[in-house]
């Protein structure tokens, strides 16, 4: 297999801590991992886990030093062959649906090319209400693909639908979206 590119986007979710298993599976199985996280998800999870275990900077700020010449925004967005937040929480889901680029997470998204592929993890509420079903909608339309969330004891300490999907599935499918 050739090794692909694949951005993970990491929001400010409990779940934050599950995106270092993605990261390490997806690079153990060959691929270039390009870590970029939100402000609020360094507060779950430090960007260095990422660093060290995909052997690749990580992208904490739209203000990153610039790779190649060009924002790091662009290099990332250009280079890579998926786009995959986990977790992604309601507000991530509302940035990329208005289109709204301010910080590197939703600018690599808008300036992508590349499939986007969204584990939501989330409090139940949050997941069915009115303006974050609309919001999955919108990005549905536009192409991209949902996967989760599942029934289960969310952090918040409620039973029901919110919790990011297992990583190990999560890895699966988005290496079948970059074969």
């Amino acid at each position: 297999m050739k090794s692909k590119t694949i951005i993970l986007g990491v929001t400010g979710s409990i779940a934050a801590y599950k995106a270092a298993e993605i990261a390490s599976q997806l690079a153990k199985k060959g691929h270039g991992v390009h870590v970029v996280m939100t402000a609020d998800a360094t507060h779950f999870i430090a960007p260095l886990t990422f660093k060290t275990l995909t052997r690749n900077s990580v992208t904490t700020s739209l203000y990153d030093e610039e790779l190649g010449g060009r924002p790091t925004h662009i290099e990332l967005a250009d280079a890579a062959d998926l786009l995959l937040i986990a977790p992604a929480t309601a507000n991530v889901i509302a940035k990329l649906a208005h289109g709204l680029a301010d910080d590197a997470l939703s600018a690599i998204a808008l300036a992508t090319r590349a499939p986007i592929l969204v584990a939501p993890a989330m409090n139940g509420k949050m997941w069915s209400h009115p303006a974050t079903v609309e919001n999955v909608k919108t990005l549905k339309k536009r192409g991209a693909r949902f996967i989760g969330p599942e029934k289960g004891l969310l952090a918040c300490g409620y039973e029901g639908l919110g919790r990011l999907w297992d990583p190990g599935q999560i890895v699966v499918e988005a290496s079948r979206m970059v074969l």
